[in-house]
This record gives structure tokens, sequence and C-alpha cells, in this order.
């Protein structure tokens, strides 16, 4: 139960995530320790199944605040604020203790055309709007779940994804419960959020163009520093290391998916010359280009076994 509910939060705005997805992947799945710079007070527009494996503390989803340690298994809805807060001693460092899968649930469940059974989520993403703490074996389950997804690859992860997604449905009632109020309106961070989306369209519109630093600043009214201390506080990373993790995301669906030699597929990304396009991949693939293809290639599934990070 929870300990209680309170306004504490609602006259904090949460502030926005920005989640990257990745090139092979049609979900996040990730962990980190704690302390970690992006584990606070927040919210994204992406579902996310979270599991506790060391540590206590107090879990505050919308308007409900209440404990959390080892095994807790909770998912949060779209844009609902959300913190696990941990219980620290002074200089306290946990290694590992959050397991993160976060999805686009709108996305999924267009799939339902073709695949008619996704349709049977509905229910569960909906429960979800409201964030759901798992308990008994429902949460025994996820736990076992999340934890073969991150060693998993390709087809078999997929599946185990869905597989999670179904254990969670078909959670008893008494092993879900609902945490935030029905009546619960989070304030978000409406100012900050508006100001990333518009240095995400920039970014996406110029992607394969002369981006620059200075231009989105001055479309934002900013400084060029002040931009990038922002934009770094909110994404968690600079703005050109962002240009280089998504033209390196784009370089490495056309190596997947097409036969574009590594040349052409080097200007259509972006980069004006192959030996900076190599280095740049590099440094987010530690491997060229041509290995990633190959590599990929000689999986039996297709997966790749290198993520962008």
């Amino acid at each position: 139960m929870p300990d209680h509910r309170t306004p504490l939060f609602e006259q904090r705005p949460a502030e926005l995530e920005v989640i990257l997805p990745e090139p092979e992947h049609s979900f996040r799945w990730y962990e980190h320790d704690y302390p970690y710079p992006l584990a606070r007070w927040n919210h994204h527009p992406e579902f996310e199944i979270h599991l506790i494996r060391q540590g206590s503390g107090k879990l505050l989803a919308g308007d409900y605040i209440g404990p959390f340690g080892p095994g807790h298994v909770a998912m949060i809805g779209p844009d609902l604020p959300h913190d696990w807060m941990g219980d620290l001693a002074p200089g306290e460092h946990l290694a590992g203790r959050d397991v993160v899968l976060q999805f686009d649930g709108a996305t999924l469940l267009t799939l339902r055309r073709t695949l008619p059974e996704l349709g049977d989520l509905q229910g569960l993403f909906e429960r979800a709007r409201r964030g759901l703490a798992f308990a008994g074996g429902t949460a025994l389950r996820a736990a076992h779940l999340l934890e073969a997804i991150g060693l998993a690859q390709g087809l078999a992860r997929l599946a185990l994804f869905l597989e999670l997604l179904h254990a969670l449905n078909q959670a008893p009632g008494d092993e879900a419960l609902s945490l935030a109020s029905p009546c619960y309106a989070p304030i978000l961070d409406a100012r900050s959020s508006e100001r990333i989306h518009k240095a995400f369209e920039y970014l996406q519109a110029e992607l394969t163009g002369d981006l620059r630093l200075s231009v989105i600043a001055r479309q934002l009214d900013m400084s060029e520093p002040g931009f990038s201390r922002f934009f770094k506080r909110i994404t968690g990373h600079g703005f050109i290391d962002l240009m280089r993790k998504l033209r390196v995301q784009r370089a490495c669906r056309l190596l997947l998916q097409s036969e574009m030699p590594v040349t052409d597929i080097c200007f259509e990304v972006g980069y004006n010359n192959l030996s900076n396009f190599n280095r740049h991949f590099r440094i987010e693939m530690n491997q060229t280009p041509s290995e990633y293809r190959r590599g990929a290639s000689a999986l039996p599934d297709g997966a790749c076994h290198v993520e962008c990070r």
C-alpha cells in the first residue's frame, strides 16, 4: 500500500527524458547503477517496465509514494512522472541496481491490423497509464524475463519481450497494484519539452546536412553554452555527441537492411568523407561499418551482437 498520496511533486514539473531508438531493436533494454544522472523525477512518451535488483527506497509515480525493495517490478505508462528514490548511506553506490525496458506502446498496437493478437494488450496499456506495481508470482516471473531479455538477441529477444507483456497482462488482481490516483493530472515541464522537441526537429530535418549548434541555439533564443548545458541536462547527451549517435544509428539500419556500398551510406547519413565516418562509427560501435555488416550477416537470425550505446 502507498505511504500516502502527496502534492509534493505536483509543485515540481517532471523533466522530459529523451529515449533514443536502437537500430536493430524494437525496444530499449539497459541496466544502470544508483545514483545515476538520469535517475530523477522525469517523464517520457514510452512505456517503461522497471526492475529493482537491490537496495530500497520510495517509488514516486504521479501522486503515489510507496516502498520498494529487491525484486520490485513496476510498469509506468506514457508521461506519468516517476522516480525510484533510493535510501543510501553517505558515499554508497549500488552497481547495476536497475533494469529498465522502454518501448513505444502506440506503435506496437498499430500492428494489430496484421497481428490481431496484440489487441489483448490494450487493457494492460490502459491500466499502466496510472502505473502498476506487481507482486507475488507475477513479479518473480517478470524479473526472470527482464534478466533473460538482457542476454538474448534477435527473435529470441522479441519472444521474451512478448512473453513478459503476456505475464504482466495475466497478473491476478491481487498481484497488480494501481499507483497514481484516477484523477491525477501531471504537471510537466512544458517549456523544456517544447525546446527539446524543436531541437530534435532540427536534428532530424538537418541530420544529413550541415548541422550547427549555433543555429538551433539561436532558434531557441539561447546562447550556445546555455543551450549545450540545457540539452545535456535533459537528454544526458551532448548535442554533437547525439548527432553522431543518430547518424551512426541511421547507418546501422542501412547496413542491415540494404546492400548500399559503405561509401554511399557515408554520404547518405551526412558525412563528407569516409575516414571521418569510419572514425565516428568505431566510437559508437567498436568496429568499422564493414565489420558491423559482416558480423550481422554471420548471425543465424540476422541480429547484431554489438549495440549502439
